[in-house]
């Protein structure tokens, strides 16, 4: 979510103008994102935001509050596509029970919901359409299909973790394409163009080195915030990977490779000033351990460690008890 679009609604709703966003402002709605789906599109952003008038502006704001402050908080779309079928009541032998009432009406609107399921809207809505714009925490909903006539979709108001590739290697490959699909951003950084380049790494930000190595790596820089997977092609410039992760003082790196390359990078890392307690912050071998072998394999084992690490981050013990206490686990 763009903070300038927030901005630009507010300012002209506040004139009295219906404000103009897009699928570029809402990626939700963009044509990727809706591909296949015959009840979202971009259209359904623009009959949203013709809908908008001055009550919607304190949800807006709220919306912009989150976003400065960093607060785990969405701004949620609920689309209608058969007015008459959201308002029935569709209950079935499985689902929660919400009563006699469907949708509270047939219009579509935007709302506000955060971590705390605080839910701010300027439209009335039913307990059945309270139980689906808490669910766009789960983002964009766990339930967005689950009743006919209208669907719900989100986009969140925090930033994504930054993820850097340290390596184009094949491993980086299955890893990019999957790390972006679940909300990461990607930077991929090799200094070789024939494995660096559009074709492999599409719709990521390549971070060229030159030299023919990884020297320049230490021209740039990484946030306290950011995940580092170090995945040089043959182990090659792991050394200076991790040691580039580590004088950055990212939140998590991990390693790729076997015990014994892993002792002879260790001794490298040390070397150049590392301390054996900074060693031991990196994680190998990267990954969750369930017999992954293949590139492709790898890729969802080191993904899956990184949604872990991200969710610890992001939540407290108390909700992560409460989160898979509701799992059964």
């Amino acid at each position: 979510m763009r903070r300038e679009a927030l901005t630009k609604a507010i300012e002209e709703l506040e004139a009295g103008r219906t404000p103009q966003l897009s699928a570029e402002d809402i990626p939700a709605f963009s044509v990727q994102a809706t591909a296949g789906n015959d009840h979202l599109s971009p259209d359904s952003l623009e009959q949203i935001t013709r809908g908008l008038t001055a009550a919607d502006i304190p949800v807006l704001k709220r919306a912009l509050e989150a976003m400065d402050t960093g607060e785990l908080a969405w701004l949620g779309f609920k689309v209608v596509y058969d007015a008459d079928a959201a308002q029935s009541n569709t209950d079935n032998e499985v689902t929660k029970k919400y009563g006699e009432e469907g949708s509270a009406n047939g219009e579509s609107f935007l709302f506000f919901c955060n971590d705390a399921k605080d839910i701010l809207a300027a439209h009335s809505y039913s307990p059945r359409d309270a139980f689906q714009m808490k669910d766009v925490t789960r983002g964009p909903s766990m339930h967005n299909q689950q009743f006919e006539g209208l669907i719900w979709t989100s986009v969140p108001l925090f930033s994504s973790v930054r993820v850097w590739l340290l390596g184009a290697s094949d491993v980086a490959v299955e890893l990019a394409k999957l790390a972006q699909h679940v909300g990461f951003e990607v930077k991929v950084a090799d200094y070789d163009p024939a494995y660096l380049n559009e074709e492999r790494f599409p719709e990521v930000e390549r971070v060229m080195l030159h030299g023919g190595d990884f020297h320049e790596l230490a021209n740039l820089t990484a946030s306290p915030d950011d995940y580092v997977c170090v995945l040089t092609r043959g182990h090659m410039f792991d050394p200076e990977s991790c040691i580039w992760a580590l004088e950055n003082h990212v939140a998590y790196v991990g390693m790729m490779g076997c015990a014994g390359k892993n002792s002879t990078v260790h001794d490298l890392v040390l070397a150049a000033g590392i301390t054996e307690a900074d060693w031991e912050r990196v994680k190998r071998p990267i990954g969750l351990k369930f017999g992954a072998k293949t590139p492709a394999e790898l890729a969802i084992a080191i993904v899956a460690e990184l949604i872990d690490v991200r969710y610890r981050a992001r939540y407290s013990a108390e909700a992560q008890e409460k989160h898979e206490k509701s799992l059964g686990r």
